[in-house]
């Protein structure tokens, strides 16, 4: 387990030193990494959430109990968060990070280390995972950088509004809606939605690495800390609450705990830039993160699996 959890993560670690080391090098004009960013949250990203929900396979799946012990979980630690934001940081911002930081997943990691586990059906509950938690935390997400962002607090009936046009959003209402039909996507559409995916992934981290500023790493400790100690600790516990309170035990509650204590994801970097957070710290979060997570992952899904 340990091992397939690792393996999941060194091609994660290996692209932000990869997107750090070119950024330092000046290989590509600083130019480049704002329109790339902006290529992956309008197109990739996108096409990411919208294939991955609409051709999951969730025949014979705990598919109820499990939607409903991650919405929960991620519901009550996005609230514990909210009323703990004076004494996480005054600065709006870098909140908006910091919550980032403890309720988003990286969906590679999941996927990868779910397959490892349990082969064809750890993918199969991973997109049982993606189906409920990557609309919950995207909606939660934007309404919290719409609130207190560096745009300046929004009066709701625009917070409103950016949840309906928020690119991820939709397309995870979307992807839904395609797997609730039955219809199935068109192969070659499909096809074209998978590369897009694909490379929403990469280039994501590359972007991550390349935002990295190694001289804020020191201002960076409480904040990281924070997402951290959430991340890895606090969500994995409330997750597993819900699934004593819901029933939910075996490979189905392993998996749950997994994508909960998952590493947060660059989608993360791509949201706080677009939409007014604090970038450059959420950029430490996800690479700090990253590397706690070869530690804080394996040791909580093996500790915490044998209490569902």
């Amino acid at each position: 387990m340990t091992l397939s959890l690792l393996i999941a993560l060194l091609p994660i670690a290996i692209l932000i030193v990869l997107g750090a080391w070119l950024k330092r090098r000046q290989f590509l004009a600083d130019i480049f990494w704002a329109q790339a960013e902006r290529l992956a949250y309008y197109v990739l990203l996108p096409s990411l959430f919208f294939h991955g929900l609409a051709t999951a396979k969730l025949d014979g799946l705990p598919f109820q109990s499990m939607v409903s012990v991650l919405i929960l979980s991620t519901v009550v630690v996005a609230l514990m968060l909210l009323g703990a934001r004076a004494l996480i940081t005054t600065d709006n911002a870098a909140f908006t990070s910091v919550f980032q930081g403890g309720i988003r997943f990286n969906n590679y990691v999941g996927v990868s280390a779910a397959a490892g586990l349990f082969g064809a059906q750890g993918i199969a509950l991973a997109a049982v995972a993606n189906a409920a938690i990557v609309p919950t935390v995207n909606i939660l997400c934007v309404m919290v950088i719409a609130k207190y962002g560096s745009g300046g607090r929004m009066p709701f009936s625009k917070v409103l509004k950016q949840i309906a046009l928020n690119p991820l959003v939709l397309a995870c209402f979307a992807g839904g809606l395609i797997q609730a039909s039955g219809w199935g996507l068109p192969v070659g559409i499909e096809a074209v939605l998978k590369a897009l995916g694909q490379a929403s992934l990469p280039l994501g981290l590359l972007c991550v690495g390349a935002a990295l500023e190694f001289v804020s790493l020191r201002q960076w400790l409480r904040p990281v800390g924070y997402s951290s100690l959430v991340k890895f600790l606090i969500m994995p516990l409330v997750t597993l609450c819900a699934c004593h309170l819901f029933g939910l035990d075996g490979k189905a509650a392993i998996a749950a705990l997994l994508f909960q204590a998952l590493p947060t994801a660059s989608s993360s970097y791509i949201m706080a830039r677009q939409l007014g957070g604090d970038a450059p710290l959420m950029a430490g979060i996800i690479a700090c993160q990253t590397m706690l997570a070869a530690i804080a992952l394996p040791a909580v899904v093996l500790i915490m699996s044998q209490w569902v």
